[in-house]
């Protein structure tokens, strides 16, 4: 399962920037990047049947179908690129596609984790799961927008494909969890108990509602904004992008080893709230950093507080749903990400009329505004050390 992940991560990365860059040269437009950022999240709404469809026919089964279709897209851009009739309105097309199907991968991965993996080794094992998006981040951003600056964009989609079809072989090859079994129930009513269970249980309402928050105004900053600050802010090319990239990602993956060795030893919700609090911090300095030198290590560390936000509050899902519901569970947290494309497209009008600094710096404030209520409104079960959320 390690390797395929890396595998898909390493594509995802490569298909991000390779495209990101494209559509910003193309189309010359800020809007449009962003634009182009919200269609990878198309999907997300449908993001609860994915995790039904998890639990009815198998996780590793639904992962194995995913992967395939990720090939499939990447083979029809790479043909478009090698004839030559390559257009934005392509890439917007099949980011629109991609995007019904994307926002899931990571919610199908991490129930597959949970099923897999006992309570007690949940919080090592989502840390090494882990590290396949945060190593990805690093040498995919490096190798995806090497080779589109040295080789173009059709031998960069080849080598795309290549991966995703190599992650199909291996995702083959997973075991299938023992406790899988089908639904009786219809899947609108395995949907509506999901949502149901997350609206009852506070710990895990308040994880999704934190989850929408980052989703919203701190991941757009660190990601589907950097084609702009690399080329509009610290005037750089595209190797330069790959650097801002690769810095926010070593950063997530150095949190992703510390979570691994160090996993059964951290109270999950307590660590998640702390480290909202100071992710928002570091990006609001990076918003006001003039040199990409010290922008890249702003963004470095960002990424280590962002992966000791987003893993315990993985595993917290993960311990506090059980067998029964964890795909479902999975599935709404998923919703969250629309928070995303919802951030991406505000952000694009608002730096057209404010600029970047201005609307950065409101999206960081916001944020741990927001998050200190969330903290307050639920403390009773965040905070204290014996709340179910900080237990092992």
């Amino acid at each position: 399962m390690w390797p395929a992940d890396l595998l898909t991560s390493w594509a995802f990365e490569m298909e991000t920037l390779i495209l990101g860059w494209y559509v910003l040269v193309e189309t010359k437009s800020v809007l449009m990047l962003t634009l182009f950022g919200a269609m990878q999240f198309t999907g997300t709404l449908l993001a609860p049947l994915f995790g039904v469809a998890g639990d009815r026919i198998g996780l590793r089964n639904l992962l194995c179908l995913m992967r395939g279709f990720y090939a499939v897209q990447a083979s029809c851009l790479t043909l478009f690129a090698v004839l030559g009739v390559l257009s934005p309105i392509h890439v917007f097309a099949i980011a629109f596609c991609m995007g019904l199907v994307r926002p899931s991968d990571l919610a199908i991965r991490n129930t597959l984790v949970g099923s897999l993996m006992p309570a007690d080794q949940l919080m090592a094992a989502m840390g090494i799961s882990r590290t396949t998006q945060d190593s990805a981040r690093i040498a995919g951003a490096m190798t995806g927008a090497g080779l589109f600056a040295l080789l173009g964009m059709a031998a960069a989609y080849v080598i795309v494909v290549l991966f995703y079809l190599v992650s199909l072989m291996l995702s083959l090859r997973i075991a299938r969890p023992a406790r899988e079994m089908a639904s009786a129930v219809s899947p609108l009513r395995d949907v509506q108990e999901g949502l149901a269970y997350v609206w009852t249980t506070p710990r895990l309402l308040a994880a999704m509602v934190l989850a929408f928050l980052v989703n919203f105004c701190a991941f757009p900053l660190s990601g589907g904004l950097l084609p702009y600050v690399a080329r509009d802010i610290y005037g750089m090319d595209q190797s330069g992008l790959g650097f801002l990239a690769a810095a926010f990602a070593f950063g997530g993956l150095v949190g992703s080893i510390t979570l691994s060795t160090a996993g059964r030893t951290i109270p999950a919700g307590r660590i998640m709230i702390c480290f909202a609090f100071a992710w928002y911090a570091l990006l609001l300095f990076y918003a006001h950093a003039s040199y990409p030198a010290l922008g890249i290590g702003l963004l470095m560390l960002a990424g280590f507080t962002q992966s000791l936000c987003m893993v315990p509050m993985a595993v917290m899902l993960l311990r506090s749903s059980g067998d029964r519901f964890r795909g479902r569970v999975m599935g709404v947290r998923m919703l969250a990400v629309y928070g995303m494309p919802v951030g991406l497209l505000l952000a694009g009008v608002m730096i057209r009329e404010f600029g970047f600094v201005a609307t950065a710096t409101a999206y960081c404030v916001f944020g741990f505004v927001a998050s200190f209520a969330i903290a307050w409104h639920w403390w009773a079960h965040l905070w204290p050390l014996e709340a179910h959320a900080n237990r092992g």
